[in-house]
């Protein structure tokens, strides 16, 4: 019986597809629930899995846009199971041969010592040989003797090249490259591009900087981690702190939680926030929904989940759709500064920065302390100075206080005194 494969719908909006990447080849036996391809959309990354057991028909080539639901390949189920096995014995084999032929090859490359007694001296001569030059030597029926004997005589251009082989072991290409490598954007790339130029060009983006002292939350983080880890089952990082804090700021400064939707500002009440992750297609956003109702655990449980499915290609187009707020750490790639770009039709977006130790003024005192950067990239058209110098503000006061975080933004007098 053959089977069609029909391409999955990503979301509601998108009606094509690109065909991105073949993982198994034209006529090879797949099994049930295998990933076989990747479709990619302008908004996500999906798989396309088999249905069934059997042989595979490939009808569209990489690079091939689709129509949702078009069928792409088929598969053969009369193809038995004894060819599937037969299929993974062969590339079991296959890799062995493989491992063997590399273990041959590094052998290879192991100078052996034999010692060999010539005619022409009572010294024994200790010569460094590899094995595969042993092995034409011994096929050739000759002798170490008769080999050296076959040289005759060094030349200077001879000693020079030896001299050189002991100095530089390993010999550098210093060929000059003028080749390039051409690759035609993915759909999700294509998109980024249109919207990251449409940023600029139809947004007012300013950005306002401020630095936050990370000394307290970096103490909390290493006096707590090992408590948290046995209890969660997963590492506290920086990026949840600054999560949660963001919540927060935004309750106080509500326009930076703002879009513009024609002639109308649509403020929401609820607080989803992006937080842009690094994966093998790219820098991708999935979304923390109503991060206002979660605990610091349950926020870092999230973004372990999300960046994971998003290094597994497995995030869905809900997934990264309908944020109001965008996080994003370019401090783990060792960033000190930059001006994050807008996430629209969001109105802002936090960058994050590394922290590094930088002398500072503590009480009239320099202290060394460990500092970061923050940058708020913002739509002036929607949001005023005021409230997002203010919102940055709150962030940096959060941090620089982690009980506020706990306390609705206030500190433990404001609270005892009901202010």
């Amino acid at each position: 019986m053959i089977v069609d494969i029909k391409v999955p719908s990503p979301g509601e909006s998108i009606s094509e597809v690109e065909i991105g990447k073949w993982l198994v080849e034209n006529g090879a036996i797949v099994r049930k629930d295998q990933e076989v391809a990747e479709v990619e959309s302008d908004k996500a990354t999906l798989s396309l899995i088999a249905s069934v057991s059997g042989q595979l028909s490939i009808l569209a080539k990489e690079g091939d846009r689709v129509k949702v639901s078009s069928v792409v390949c088929t598969i053969d189920t009369e193809k038995s199971s004894s060819q599937l096995d037969d299929q993974q014995n062969k590339s079991v084999t296959t890799k062995s041969e493989a491992v063997d032929d590399i273990v041959l090859a590094e052998e290879d490359l192991k100078p052996v010592a034999i010692q060999a007694a010539l005619k022409s001296s009572d010294k024994e001569v200790s010569l460094k040989m590899t094995p595969t030059a042993k092995a034409v030597m011994e096929s050739a029926k000759l002798n170490v003797e008769e080999v050296l004997e076959g040289i005759k005589r060094l030349n200077k251009t001879d000693m020079e090249l030896i001299v050189n082989a002991y100095k530089n072991p390993v010999v550098k290409n210093t060929a000059i490259s003028r080749g390039e490598e051409r690759t035609a954007m993915t759909p999700l790339r294509r998109k980024l591009s249109q919207r990251l130029v449409a940023v600029k060009n139809e947004t007012a983006m300013l950005t306002t900087f401020n630095e936050v002292d990370m000394g307290k939350i970096v103490e909390l983080r290493n006096r707590h981690q090992k408590a948290f880890t046995e209890k969660f089952g997963i590492k506290l990082g920086f990026n949840a702190f600054f999560v949660k804090a963001v919540s927060l700021a935004l309750a106080q400064h509500p326009s930076v939680n703002s879009m513009i939707d024609g002639d109308e500002i649509v403020t929401a009440n609820y607080h989803d926030i992006g937080i842009a992750v690094s994966s093998p297609k790219g820098l991708m956003v999935p979304i923390l929904r109503n991060v206002e109702t979660l605990t610091l655990s349950q926020i870092e449980g999230s973004i372990k989940d999300l960046a994971d499915k998003a290094r597994d290609k497995r995030l869905t187009v809900n997934e990264m759709t309908g944020g109001t707020f965008t996080i994003t750490n370019g401090g783990v790639f060792g960033s000190m500064m930059s001006t994050p770009i807008i996430n629209p039709p969001q109105s802002a977006i936090l960058g994050l920065h590394a922290i590094k130790d930088r002398p500072v003024a503590v009480n009239g005192k320099v202290e060394i302390r460990p500092m970061m950067y923050l940058a708020l990239s913002y739509d002036h058209r929607i949001i005023d100075g005021k409230d997002s110098v203010g919102f940055l503000v709150k962030v940096k006061e959060l941090i620089e206080d982690p009980s506020r975080l706990l306390l609705g933004g206030k500190n433990l007098d404001e609270v005892l005194l009901d202010l």
